[in-house]
């Protein structure tokens, strides 16, 4: 029996062995490290891809959408060009929040998510850490959402809540600055310059 090409014989790693996407900065993948289901806080352990708790969640609120990072970004000199106030990007990967109609309640899933605009988060005082805002591919319910602006008030205010409390401390002191959300024009922007920092950083 041969085998199909391409077949990995190990898994390949989240951020740098998946694609881009199949379309970017449109449509890209999505490697989902939280649901919305999720009371712990988890990341992708950079060194072994392997799916790790960062820590409980700090606060009541949980994420209002699938939240994960597109593989083979990296946030670097270009993304943190792109936000006003920051001196850098975060150095890691892109982060993604994903619509989806239906409940999706586990993680370590990749899907594919067409890109809608994204959200300005500080972190430190000086480190670009943009949240992109995307819907899940075909799904029909959000098919005719084509920018953030088409997205519930609410849902976006949620994101916005969620993000500028999720690493507050019992003493109500929080390192983030939450900003506006902004159009698909400017996201894919954000993603081409995350693709860009990624080959400065890692090549091929």
């Amino acid at each position: 029996m041969s085998f199909p090409e391409p077949f990995y014989r190990w898994r390949p790693h989240p951020w740098h062995g998946l694609e881009v996407g199949p379309n970017p900065p449109e449509t890209v993948y999505a490697y989902i490290e939280i649901t919305p289901f999720d009371l712990m806080k988890y990341e992708l352990d950079k060194l072994t891809g392997h799916l790790k708790i960062d820590r409980p969640q700090r606060t009541s609120s949980q994420p209002p959408t699938l939240y994960g990072f597109i593989p083979r970004t990296y946030c670097g000199k270009r993304v943190g060009e792109l936000m006003e106030g920051a001196t850098r990007g975060d150095a890691d990967p892109l982060d993604i929040c994903v619509v989806s109609e239906r409940p999706i309640s586990r993680s370590e899933v990749f899907l594919s998510a067409r890109v809608i605009g994204g959200l300005e988060m500080i972190d430190d005082g000086e480190e670009a850490d943009d949240k992109i805002i995307a819907v899940l591919e075909n799904d029909r319910f959000w098919d005719k959402v084509s920018d953030v602006r088409d997205l519930p008030d609410v849902l976006v205010d949620r994101l916005r809540h969620y993000f500028s409390t999720y690493k507050m401390s019992s003493r109500g002191q929080n390192s983030v600055t939450v900003g506006d959300p902004y159009d698909l024009a400017h996201a894919k922007k954000v993603i081409q310059a995350a693709m860009a920092d990624y080959q400065d950083m890692f090549g091929e």
